[in-house]
């Protein structure tokens, strides 16, 4: 059996790792401490590899790196990236990146071949940190898989919890339109990239991209609650942090062949299947909700 390296322990690879956790004999992880997680060996990064780091990144079969990159670059790449081209593994480096580097199209399809242009200070370190993992493959004789990930949402991380907390905005720019993610999709495709030794960039995004308010007006119809008022973006600007805005200044429209191609149907075509299987499943109130109705770990 093989081993997995995640390089940031974050939500898409924990999701990852419990479903797929039978089909490794390791699985080692990386965050701000070394606290356990079940089935998980936990190694504390700081900036600096430790030896047990180093000697994991010699070992991994797969390595999945998740960790958004500062401003100096990728986190993980300075003080890993020569165990990880000299070790044994031979499996893909996947990076989970965003399609934030394709900056904007003004609404228009694109597809993995569109240029990466964004102009963006952190769409840019996206681009140069894809570009320095394809380089340690292609020094390491890896594969090395870049999925391009749209809205990430699913379990405690969607409308309905949003909704449910209060914390729901519905915001609204003539004409733009997002693309997202089930993290569950996430997670198909990165197993889909494994089992297939996918080398090359994958766009991993619903088929619909929509409007901001469209998933949250869709949950509250879920919950039996007023669809809210729509707030002009213009209005809502002032509000917005920097890096809100820089998520607002793109528009695009990217399409899945690629990677329906590589997995087959996905389990969430849209926000809809997706917000109502979270919904059956007890979020924001729906049939399996708990009685406490704490967010999903």
């Amino acid at each position: 059996m093989t081993t997995l390296l995640c390089l940031g322990f974050g939500y898409c690879a924990r999701h990852f790792a419990a479903r797929r956790a039978g089909a490794f004999a390791r699985i080692t992880g990386t965050g701000r401490n070394d606290a356990q997680q079940d089935g998980v060996e936990m190694i504390r990064f700081d900036g600096a590899a430790s030896p047990a780091l180093l000697e994991a990144a010699r070992a991994a079969d797969i390595v999945l790196a998740s960790a958004a990159p500062l401003e100096a670059g990728d986190p993980f790449l300075p003080s890993l990236g020569a165990a990880l081209a000299a070790g044994a593994g031979k499996g893909p480096l996947i990076y989970l990146s965003t399609i934030g580097v394709y900056g904007d199209t003004g609404g228009g399809w694109i597809d993995e071949s569109a240029p990466t242009d964004a102009a963006a200070p952190r769409a840019r370190r996206r681009i140069e940190a894809e570009a320095a993992w394809r380089a340690l493959g292609q020094a390491a004789g890896r594969p090395v898989a870049v999925l391009r990930l749209g809205g990430i949402y699913g379990p405690g991380r969607n409308a309905l919890a949003d909704l449910a907390a209060g914390t729901a905005r519905c915001i609204e720019r003539e004409g733009q339109v997002f693309n997202r993610i089930h993290v569950d999709d996430i997670a198909g495709a990165i197993g889909a990239v494994i089992d297939a030794g996918f080398d090359g960039i994958l766009n991993v995004v619903d088929g619909e991209p929509s409007p901001s308010c469209a998933p949250v007006a869709f949950a509250a119809r879920l919950m039996g609650l007023p669809e809210p008022q729509p707030m002009p973006f213009e209005q809502a600007a002032a509000s917005l942090s920097p890096m809100a805005l820089s998520f607002w200044a793109d528009n695009r429209r990217v399409r899945n062949d690629r990677l329906i191609a590589l997995t087959g149907p996905l389990a969430h075509p849209s926000y809809r299947e997706g917000l109502a299987a979270l919904f059956a499943a007890g979020e924001g109130g729906g049939q399996g909700s708990r009685p406490s109705g704490g967010r999903a770990p």
